[in-house]
């Protein structure tokens, strides 16, 4: 008995919220009279619910009171603010003789329309919720590499810190190498100039003259030079 008495229950809930869920529920609103003019055949509402940003202007408006639900006036919405929208109603005078017109009367209102405007609304607040999201976890990516930033420079500097040591050990080992090849070139140089003149002076020592005899050059004349 308990649970034919929960699932009825939650078979008349289901049904209310679908009844109250369903897209043609949006186009219902209601409002009151707060101003006219029969001459320009305009009605003035004062309305209160958030979906009136989607009444835009010539949308069709039909309005009637509540005792008065088949006998419908139609309207033409030529303003519109958060809290009132104008209508100007073609018809004004077929609608007096159904309804007349006093300030503060309430009315209840449908819009296939609104119905219309919600339903692109409905499928661009999907559009812009994806990118929201898309866009949030671009944001949360972004702040962790932005968080994580001096941890990357600390990272960066340890990393050409330990190259640089490196490099400046290698230069000067680099140094040293040239450094100590400069030394021993130039010992070799000074061992090689000693055997340089031990050799010079040996080629003086020992050289060899292409004759024994020298020209004997005692007179100016060269005709009397002669071999000694």
């Amino acid at each position: 008995m308990r649970i034919a008495t929960f699932f009825l229950i939650l078979l008349v809930n289901l049904q209310a919220w679908t009844k109250m869920s369903s897209p043609e529920d949006l186009g219902h609103f209601t409002g009151r009279v707060s101003s006219y003019s029969e001459e320009a055949r305009l009605v003035k509402f004062k309305v209160n619910f958030d979906n009136v940003k989607y009444l835009n202007k010539l949308d069709k408006v039909e309005f009637w009171t509540q005792h008065q639900k088949q006998a419908r006036c139609e309207g033409i919405v030529l303003g519109r603010s958060s809290e009132y929208i104008l209508l100007k109603v073609p018809k004004y005078v077929n609608c007096t003789k159904l309804t007349t017109f006093t300030v503060g009367r309430y009315y209840y209102f449908q819009s296939q329309d609104l119905v219309n405007n919600i339903s692109m609304g409905k499928e661009l607040v999907e559009i812009l919720a994806k990118k929201r999201l898309a866009l949030n976890s671009k944001i949360k990516r972004n702040d962790k590499i932005i968080e994580t930033y001096m941890q990357r420079v600390d990272g960066v500097n340890t990393r050409y810190e330990i190259l640089q040591k490196k490099l400046q050990a290698e230069w000067r080992e680099e140094l040293a190498k040239l450094e100590s090849d400069q030394t021993e070139i130039q010992r070799n140089n000074e061992g090689l100039k000693i055997r340089l003149n031990e050799v010079q002076h040996k080629l003086e020592q020992y050289r060899v003259e292409d004759q024994n005899l020298s020209i004997d050059r005692w007179s100016l004349d060269p005709n009397y030079y002669y071999l000694k």
